[in-house]
């Protein structure tokens, strides 16, 4: 499971990177007589969306930041 979590974070990172350089460099860009488009912002978005739940799996579970409260009335 650590091989899994590393690799979903490494991944993470790279989407991040991607998703930064749309947000700043726009999605296409042209020099000369070659245009460059880049990966969907759309996709990665949703890409980074499962990325992250796959390494918040590796770090404990879907309930690893929960805290359990009894009240006991009188």
């Amino acid at each position: 499971m650590d091989g899994l979590k590393l690799d979903a974070q490494m991944l993470l990172e790279e989407v991040n990177k991607a998703i930064y350089a749309i947000m700043v460099g726009g999605q296409s860009y042209k020099i000369g007589s070659r245009e460059l488009t880049r990966a969907n912002l759309k996709e990665l978005k949703e890409l980074r969306t499962l990325l992250r739940s796959e390494v918040a799996e590796g770090s404990g579970g879907l309930f690893d930041n929960t805290v359990v409260a009894e009240f006991q009335w009188r």
